[in-house]
């Protein structure tokens, strides 16, 4: 518990180098390759005779799409290679109740009411204010009304299933969908103990992802997104040190 304490706080005057030059979170339950080379995902198998159909998973995300909503191929049952289970993204945390002296509607939002809301975040789950605001800025870029082509809403973009399972009621109200997306950070950040690219990487493009590949996904977006956080990460602590130079002396 020690060391978790003290990598996270090092965050606060570490620059983290990334080589990785970003959002497609599914919950596989299997991994399936073909003979003929093909691989891919799906949640369910029904074997019928010689054959067996294989349910894919929908490519949205963040989306806890059912079998019955996801399409399916139908294929030879000798055509199946090998099927490898794909683990299980991490529970979600569920943020506490948010003591907060007033809420704040989004049109209200003010770059010092964010800044107060994510350290208030971060204090509580032990994560630097400036990764979390990364985040926001890569996500939503500080817009509280954002949604995206997939549905996700606000500032940490939460996809509506996520958010209810991380007890956040309205993913437009500010100070809840900070909860909600520092809750989940917090959880990959201890999945991958304390590996800022991982963490990140798995935000967007899923845990299941990031554990089948070892490593960031090979998915260009992913990629740019994780160059993007820790690049903006870094910006905030550059500037962090240039007005306040003795916080490197301090880290001494």
């Amino acid at each position: 518990m020690r060391r978790r304490t003290l990598i996270r706080r090092s965050l606060t005057l570490t620059l983290v180098a990334v080589s990785a030059a970003a959002s497609l979170r599914a919950n596989a339950a299997e991994h399936i390759t073909l003979r003929n080379g093909f691989e891919f995902d799906c949640v369910r198998r029904e074997a019928a005779g010689d054959r067996v159909r294989l349910y894919l998973i929908p490519s949205v995300r963040g989306g806890a799409a059912t079998a019955e909503e996801a399409n399916y191929i139908e294929v030879a049952a000798s055509a199946v290679l090998r099927v490898e289970k794909i683990p299980d993204p991490p529970a979600p945390v569920v943020a506490p109740p948010i003591a907060a002296p007033a809420v704040v509607a989004a049109a209200e939002l003010t770059p010092d009411a964010m800044r107060e809301m994510l350290a208030r975040a971060g204090a509580r789950h032990n994560i630097d204010v400036d990764l979390l605001a990364s985040v926001v800025q890569a996500e939503s870029g500080g817009n509280a009304r954002a949604v995206s082509r997939a549905g996700a809403q606000g500032l940490m973009q939460l996809m509506p299933g996520t958010a209810t399972e991380l007890g956040v009621r309205d993913s437009f109200a500010p100070e809840e969908n900070i909860g909600g997306g520092t809750a989940y950070l917090d959880a990959l950040l201890t999945r991958y103990h304390d590996d800022i690219r991982l963490a990140v990487a798995a935000y967007n493009a899923g845990p299941a992802a990031v554990d089948r590949y070892h490593g960031i996904p090979p998915y260009a977006e992913t990629r740019a997104y994780v160059a993007r956080v820790i690049r903006e990460f870094n910006r905030r602590k550059r500037a962090a040190l240039a007005v306040h130079p003795s916080l490197m002396a301090n880290a001494k």
